[in-house]
């Protein structure tokens, strides 16, 4: 497996897993002052390489509970908590916490960044093309959250949306890409179905909605 380092802020550290392709596996790194907090990590000795040159490692926090990934593996190794789906404001963390799903077989949080507008979730919004309904869209709800749009992540003024699938969105209107994507999840279903049937959604993708990591 190798990964590969999105385009991004200095402070908003993103790689990509190239295993398996098709989820697109997105991890972070936040920096936060003197200090560098790991969101839904997957480990890789060049991820090892960049942490070594940044302030050190505060915290894993695993933000949906079956995005395992390496996230205790690395937590035990760099002897920081892991903070798994957590419900309340972090200690020392400049990140508000989002509850985005609580219920059973789905426990997600996101975090809201309000010094630097940057919303972190998950997997209820990603960027790959079996999130999108067609391909000029840039950011897509989970296909499981189209009945349920994911409510509680509209209305954030976001100028970095940061995703556990696909790679980043740095515009100042990410959030209001967020916002469109939870307003048409369940009228656009039809259109998504159908790029599924027609193959705007490549056949390697066709698999991933029931798929998660």
């Amino acid at each position: 497996m190798d990964v590969h380092f999105a385009h991004g802020p200095d402070d908003m550290l993103t790689w990509i897993a190239s295993d398996p392709g098709f989820m697109q596996r997105a991890s972070h790194a936040l920096l936060a002052g003197d200090r560098t907090w790991l969101v839904d990590p997957v480990d890789h000795p060049d991820v090892r390489a960049r942490l070594a040159s940044l302030p050190p490692v505060a915290g894993v926090l695993q933000l949906l509970d079956r995005h395992g990934r390496d996230c205790a593996g690395m937590a035990c190794d760099l002897g920081v908590p892991l903070l798994v789906t957590p419900r309340h404001a972090v200690d020392g963390a400049p990140f508000e916490v989002l509850v985005v799903r609580d219920s059973r077989g789905w426990h997600e949080s996101a975090l809201w960044w309000p010094d630097r507008l940057a919303l972190v979730v998950a997997e209820a919004v990603g960027t790959p093309p079996y999130f999108r309904s067609r391909p000029d869209q840039v950011i897509g709800p989970h296909p499981f959250m189209r009945a349920r749009p994911p409510r509680v992540l509209e209305g954030y003024p976001a100028h970095h949306v940061l995703m556990g699938h696909g790679h980043p969105v740095h515009r100042d209107d990410a959030g209001a890409l967020v916002d469109a994507a939870i307003a048409h999840a369940r009228g656009s279903t039809p259109r998504w179905l159908a790029s599924l049937a027609t193959g705007s959604v490549r056949r390697s993708d066709r698999r991933s909605p029931i798929v998660t990591g």
